[in-house]
């Protein structure tokens, strides 16, 4: 299935927006859209930063970038399912 493109996925959460708060979502699709999104934001700036981090020789600082973006993803993760996170990378 193709990538909806930004106009399409703009218009879609708009909608999942306003269903959600006319509380019209009886099969939880807006709230499944609005957490895929919000969680997919999140996922998108670890690939982005994990691509850099191998295309830069694996540079110090680029790992640095690279564990904080996954802790922000794990914490955005542990929000969304309401669950404690794992702990991950450098301590």
């Amino acid at each position: 299935m193709p990538k909806p493109t930004d106009e399409e996925l703009e218009i879609a959460i708009k909608k999942a927006v306003a269903m959600r708060e006319e509380d019209e979502d009886p099969f939880n699709l807006a709230k499944c859209l609005l957490s895929h999104n919000f969680r997919m934001k999140h996922l998108e700036d670890v690939l982005a930063i994990a691509d850099r981090y191998c295309n830069m020789g694996m540079a110090q600082r680029e790992l640095t970038h690279l564990v904080r973006a996954i802790e922000k993803a794990k914490n955005v993760e542990s929000y969304t399912s309401q669950s404690e996170q794992q702990r991950f990378g450098l301590e």
